[in-house]
């Protein structure tokens, strides 16, 4: 087995975000996902029937998450990472559009 890089070969402009499944085991997903500058669509949100947790391994993001009737916003920097339970609606507010984002996402039957 050869190692591989989560970091190597970053492209620096994506028309989308790029979504690469790592491994898909058991119910579990975990999952490289690299933003050149894309976002939510406004008024678009994330409703999941899965748990997940996410990893920011590199530039910068921005998370608007929906709590009771208000909303939040979760700067991530590298290193950070936050757990969303199953139904948290939540959407990317922003990414860095100077660098790649990398996200490494695992989710989970609730």
């Amino acid at each position: 087995m050869t190692p591989e890089n989560l970091l190597a070969n970053l492209p620096t402009s994506l028309p989308a975000e790029l979504m690469e499944d790592l491994v898909c085991a058991n119910g579990v997903r975990i999952e490289r996902i690299v933003s050149t500058g894309q976002c939510s669509a406004p008024g678009d949100w994330y409703d999941q029937a899965e748990n997940e947790w996410v990893l920011l391994l590199a530039g910068a993001a921005r998370l608007e998450i929906e709590e009771n009737d208000s909303c939040r916003k979760l700067e991530l920097h590298a290193g950070d990472h936050c757990f969303l339970p199953a139904h948290q609606r939540h959407r990317v507010d922003w990414t860095d559009p100077a660098q790649p984002t990398v996200w490494l996402a695992v989710w989970w039957p609730a």
